[in-house]
């Protein structure tokens, strides 16, 4: 308290009357104070009131603006609202107000920025990990932790090697410690089976001693690159066949079975064979490129299921019947009509059809069905025929996978994977269900739009 201005103020007014009490004779000074107790009191008084004044003028803004300094909104609405204010009090408000201003609109923008930031951040399909000198992380994004299956809160403050148990992120880690300079490496994670490419580079300016890691998430393009590989691979294989076929046979006539007729012909039918193949499988080749690239356009038109089914059933009924074969068909009479390409649809289930003679026994049976799953109508083609591996179901629909190529090189293995692009072509799925020795069923749903 008496440091406050009202005591300094007091203090100053009173400095004079003690002066002039100690110049004079104090005697005098007394009995001049008896004389005159009334205006000596006045003067008291005022000197007192004046401090007051003085002191609640400059005290009680100062007060308010320390008291209120963190409510910038309170402190323009007293400036404005006070009047009077000494005008050294006005500047320091006013000053006091320019800044808090400055400081919330950078508040503000670094709110903002780092908004976007985490926006970005999230957002990413790329992984973003940072660690600092310690190793410890300091920044993970979401892609990162899906990466690698951990989560932000278990993985920030905590040592690289305890959030990502792989030995090579520890490696690229060191590499980049003891270079200097970036580094990259490709791996594949466990047990999620990411293929990732990282590289790591060095903050130095920006962070010292911190390590940017960018995971790249290479899965895809790696298992396109395999499907490339097992393309080619099995394009290879296919047309090995019939070409070596095709060269033994022209050989065999050109060391002499030309001049007997009989073998010669048999020989050229078996080379015709062969040239069949090659076409169909160029064919299908060209068909399933056209469908996959969306070149193949629909001739779409409404269609009775029913329609669907009597007209493929005719069309391998003889040769079913050869192989000793039944095929019928099963379906309710009020199936609603479907709005899709008749032919394209045709063409599916004709080589559901081939595909379960190739493989039923003779006495076997093949059935056709169509029947109304909610917004859908789903066909199924059932034969009593050998059945399908489990391991090899779920890879029926591979182009050129063939799951027991001693019993199916007469196919090129492209003709279910052109039926399952026509029917994703009219928005529907296509599977198969099987059990060894017992058959198999293979059906699709098509959208009743």
């Amino acid at each position: 308290m008496r440091n406050s201005l009202f005591w300094r103020i007091l203090a100053v007014g009173l400095l004079p009357l003690l002066v002039l009490y100690f110049y004079f004779n104090a005697s005098d000074s007394v009995s001049f104070i008896h004389e005159h107790i009334p205006f000596v009191l006045l003067v008291v008084a005022i000197l007192i009131g004046a401090s007051y004044l003085i002191n609640r003028t400059y005290s009680q803004p100062i007060n308010h603006l320390t008291q209120h300094l963190d409510e910038p909104q309170d402190l323009t609405n007293f400036f404005f609202r006070t009047k009077l204010l000494p005008a050294e009090i006005q500047r320091l408000y006013k000053r006091v107000l320019d800044d808090l201003d400055l400081k919330y609109r950078e508040q503000e923008n670094t709110q903002s920025e780092k908004a976007i930031f985490s926006s970005i951040l999230s957002s990413m399909t790329d992984g973003i990990l940072v660690v600092d000198e310690n190793n410890d992380v300091t920044l993970i994004n979401q892609a990162a932790g899906s990466i690698f299956n951990v989560t932000k809160e278990s993985a920030l403050n905590h040592s690289l090697v305890e959030v990502i148990r792989h030995f090579k992120m520890n490696e690229l880690l060191e590499k980049t410690r003891e270079s200097g300079t970036p580094q990259i490496d490709s791996f594949e994670t466990t047990p999620e089976k990411y293929y990732i490419r990282c590289i790591a580079t060095p903050l130095k300016e920006q962070m010292p001693g911190s390590i940017l890691f960018l995971m790249q998430d290479l899965t895809r393009i790696r298992q396109l690159e395999i499907i490339r590989r097992d393309f080619v691979s099995n394009v290879s294989h296919e047309l090995r066949t019939p070409l070596t076929s095709l060269k033994l046979i022209t050989e065999t006539l050109q060391d002499g079975m030309l001049d007997d007729p009989q073998q010669a012909e048999k020989f050229l039918d078996r080379m015709s064979g062969e040239i069949d193949n090659l076409s169909q499988m160029v064919e299908e080749l060209l068909e399933l490129s056209r469908i996959e690239s969306g070149r193949v356009p629909l001739e779409k038109r409404w269609v009775k299921p029913q329609e669907l089914l009597g007209a493929a059933c005719e069309r391998m009924t003889l040769q079913a019947e050869r192989a000793g074969l039944t095929c019928s068909t099963n379906f309710p009479p009020d199936l609603p009509s479907i709005f899709v390409d008749k032919s394209r649809l045709e063409s599916v289930l004709v080589n559901l059809l081939h595909n379960a003679i190739k493989f039923t026994r003779p006495g076997g049976s093949i059935e056709l069905s169509a029947y109304q799953n909610l917004n859908t109508i789903v066909f199924s083609v059932k034969d009593t025929g050998i059945g399908i591996l489990p391991k090899d179901l779920a890879r029926v629909f591979e182009r050129f996978y063939k799951s027991d190529r001693s019993r199916s090189e007469s196919g090129t293995g492209l003709g279910l994977s052109i039926a399952r692009h026509l029917v994703e072509a009219h928005g529907g799925k296509i599977w198969a269900e099987s059990q060894v020795n017992q058959g198999s069923t293979f059906s699709f749903s098509i959208p009743i739009k």
